[in-house]
């Protein structure tokens, strides 16, 4: 682990990325949230951060904000090019599991399934 700054070691580099010292939540977890205009309590609530941690955050994000955001930006499309990779992957299985017919003794759940879906369907 590296600190990142030197008046506190609130942001840390990890095998993970940017992340706030003693959580395994990164920045990139948290710009999310910055770049879809969440408040920063929303933020702070969500991920059970003290206001420390969410203004350490918060302020390492403005202060870095070119590197944070071209390291966002890679995250994010390899998030993209692994769930296409795994789409892909999994394409024939979950074809094939679809397929399958219910189990015995199921056939009347899916039966009320099917109906309420039906019903919100029309709905729409």
């Amino acid at each position: 682990m590296t600190t990142i700054s030197d008046e506190q070691t609130a942001i840390i580099r990890t095998e993970r990325g940017l992340t706030i010292a003693g959580t395994r939540i990164t920045l990139y977890d948290i710009m999310d949230y910055v770049t879809a205009q969440y408040p920063p309590k929303f933020i702070r609530g969500l991920f059970d951060l003290t206001e420390e941690q969410i203004n350490a955050a918060l302020a390492y994000i403005e202060a870095n904000r070119a590197d944070v955001e071209a390291e966002y930006q890679m995250v994010l499309k390899e998030a993209e090019e692994l769930r296409l990779y795994y789409e892909e992957k999994n394409r024939d299985l979950i074809a094939r599991i679809a397929a399958q017919p219910p189990k015995p003794g199921t056939e009347a759940a899916w039966e009320k399934l099917r109906a309420a879906k039906a019903k919100l369907d029309a709905k729409a």
